[in-house]
């Protein structure tokens, strides 16, 4: 199962293409405004007595931006980041504590583009040995695993919409338990299913 793993996601690593926000809302395209800001993250794949799992976050609360929204461990390049690869690492360990010792990178997805102005690359990775998360405090509020299962199951994912900045806006959702997953990391995830299932 690991190795038929790996190779289904490189596989879909090396065929994906460019996804947005913009996809389902094409009327918001003409609203951004200057360059896109580069992001990265990490879309952590973990062996577990019960298969293969995803790590996603829930950020805290309090913050200013996506309070309390599930997200992959990640963030903005820093200018000391050799590259976005080494953005989702150091961000990973920043938020979930962990190592990128533990961490084998098998590829990439195509950038995302956000409507809040961000160009998101997906890192994928796998971990390759147990960790004990240790959530950044302040940041992120609980660290968790999606069965990878539930998340390559397209009939998992539906569209829904809410007003946003007086707009209406459609946006990916695949719910797990008591998670909400939705916006840039559904889409995320809805373009890996869609690869793997070579839809």
């Amino acid at each position: 199962m690991w190795s038929e793993a790996i190779d289904l996601i490189t596989r879909a690593a090396l065929t994906s293409s460019t996804s947005s926000d913009f996809d389902l809302n094409p009327e918001l395209a003409h609203e951004k405004d200057g360059p896109m800001r580069s992001a990265a993250v990490l879309v952590a794949f973990w062996q577990r007595p019960n298969g293969l799992q995803v790590i996603l976050t829930k950020r805290s609360s309090h913050l200013k931006h996506h309070p309390g929204q599930i997200a992959f461990p990640g963030g903005k390049l820093d200018p000391t980041d050799a590259d976005a690869r080494a953005a989702a690492l150091r961000e990973s360990q920043e938020e979930i504590g962990l190592s990128s010792d533990l961490v084998t990178v098998v590829g990439q997805l195509a950038t995302h583009l956000t409507v809040t102005g961000f160009s998101v690359t997906p890192i994928l990775g796998f971990v390759r040995h147990d960790f004990i998360a240790c959530p950044e405090v302040g940041e992120v509020e609980e660290v968790f695993p999606v069965p990878l299962e539930h998340l390559l199951n397209l009939e998992n994912y539906s569209i829904e919409h809410r007003i946003w900045r007086g707009q209406l806006r459609k946006f990916y959702v695949v719910p797990y338990g008591p998670y909400y997953i939705w916006g840039a990391t559904a889409r995320i995830l809805y373009s890996l299913a869609c690869r793997v299932n070579l839809c």
